[in-house]
């Protein structure tokens, strides 16, 4: 019998949670609504017990993001998984067609389980349930979809319809359309029906049939994808897509390539408490609320305060008869929105991107496969940062053109090279690296190294660095 692969889409960027998801740190990859685990680990974690589950995942996610991907991976359900990773954003029908071909070389009968890596599931048990419902159609051919059914009149989520009309339990049955975004008092109507249900984007089929049915109707896509596949390359624990075959590929979503036209789509009507947090209304809902119906995390004090979304990431905030508002607050940005507003958040992040603005792309603190940096103090020629290295981790041996630095240990220790030196420095112990000299720091101790960096030079930006070698396969 097959074996179902999870294959796991982690490209997004989740604009419409800034300011905590960032375009280098998105949403997918942060504890939105479990502290102890991120919604990549959730996704993962909801598979523990699916019957007929294959022995690694597929992950595809951005070039940028890879490093967070492998560490987040380590300790969950699955551990193993291949990381494809897209040289280009294309939307989810090329993604999944690229891994769609990368699975079927390990086993060509697989089963794929699609599933976005940002989306929240308050009953994994319920959709195990319903995988399994659905998986003896995709085995004979079907692609199936999963609806939710609707608890309200939703505008902000795409409807399936089928005629559900008598039908009992959770076995799939033929979807009849998609439908886009309705309006509200379409959404009502669609409700009332009894017949629509909310479309999830999560999906069940066997990875040839979904090829099959792609050459159908997208062959240049295929074609394109095909060639990214096969000149993909390894790169330490990664597969990266050839860029040139893969960028030529039309963006597109799988509903509009594949299962909107083809006519072998079937649908698992489930209801698992799914949520795909697309709004920080949408991860209000999804969150348990207290008396007055907020959601409050940090360190917060609402006083009069009702039916808002209040968090707090670094500093107290407080609030006094606030009614209906979302209020995040991050090291270097608040937002401040009327709940009903915050899908305007986009719009938002667009200006701060066309202003040149760091905000949208990355936080305050900075995480590098070997540990993090935090920029303290910046002005004229100088920037002072707090580097923390991982046991066991180094940096690159890299030089820079137009700054010199000053480092500081201020926690465990830390082994430098220098030109041709190499030595090691204790808590309260410093060096100093001229500018233009190769350099490089390392920590071989068992605790975290903690240093003050402090810069001075001409230009003191991320992309003045020489990098001559690197673990982690960066140029």
């Amino acid at each position: 019998m097959a074996t179902i692969t999870p294959l796991i889409l982690s490209g997004g960027s989740g604009t419409r949670l800034w300011p905590l998801s960032r375009e280098l740190y998105p949403k997918q990859l942060l504890p939105l609504v479990s502290p102890q685990e991120t919604m990549l680990q959730s996704t993962v974690n909801r598979l523990a017990g699916l019957p007929d589950l294959a022995g690694r995942a597929v992950v595809i996610c951005n070039e940028s993001h890879r490093f967070l991907v492998a560490e987040q991976l380590r300790g969950t359900a699955m551990e193993r998984a291949d990381i494809l990773l897209e040289p280009a954003g294309r939307n989810t029908a090329p993604a999944v067609c690229a891994g769609a071909l990368h699975a079927q070389d390990t086993d060509p009968e697989t089963l794929l389980l699609v599933m976005p890596a940002d989306h929240a599931i308050a009953d994994p048990a319920a959709f195990r349930d319903a995988v399994h419902a659905g998986a003896q159609a995709a085995r004979d051919g079907a692609l199936v979809t999963f609806g939710i059914r609707p608890a309200y009149a939703e505008t902000g989520y795409g409807y399936i319809r089928a005629d559900l009309q008598g039908q009992s339990g959770q076995g799939p049955v033929a979807v009849a359309e998609f439908v886009e975004k309705p309006d509200l008092t379409t959404a009502e109507r669609y409700v009332r029906s009894g017949d629509y249900l909310w479309n999830s984007g999560l999906f069940l089929f066997r990875a040839d049939r979904f090829l099959q049915e792609l050459e159908r109707f997208e062959p240049d896509m295929l074609a394109a994808c095909r060639e990214a596949v096969a000149g993909a390359s390894q790169d330490l624990d990664f597969v990266r897509l050839a860029h040139d075959a893969f960028a030529r590929c039309r963006s597109d979503s799988i509903d509009y390539a594949v299962m909107e036209r083809t006519r072998d789509a079937m649908v698992v009507p489930m209801d698992p408490g799914w949520s795909d947090l697309g709004s920080w209304a949408a991860l209000q809902a999804a969150t348990d609320a207290d008396g007055d119906g907020n959601v409050t995390q940090g360190d917060v004090y609402a006083h009069d305060s009702h039916n808002s979304y209040i968090r707090s990431e670094h500093r107290l905030v407080a609030t006094v008869g606030v009614e209906n508002a979302v209020i995040v607050e991050t090291a270097d940005a608040v937002l401040v929105a009327d709940r009903d507003r915050v899908q305007d958040v986009k719009a938002i992040v667009d200006r701060l991107r066309r202003d040149g603005r760091e905000e949208p792309l990355n936080h305050r603190r900075v995480v590098r496969p070997w540990g993090s940096y935090e920029s303290i103090a910046s002005g004229e020629r100088f920037q002072v940062k707090r580097i923390i290295v991982a046991p066991g981790a180094s940096l690159s041996l890299q030089m820079h053109h137009h700054r010199a630095e000053h480092w500081v240990v201020v926690r465990g220790t830390a082994h430098i090279t220098r030109g041709d030196e190499s030595f090691m420095l204790t808590e309260d112990q410093s060096t100093y690296i001229p500018l233009g000299v190769t350099h490089r720091l390392e920590n071989q101790g068992k605790i975290p190294l903690e240093l003050i960096e402090v810069q001075s030079g001409s230009y003191l930006g991320e992309d003045d660095i020489v990098r001559l070698t690197d673990v982690y396969g960066r140029g």
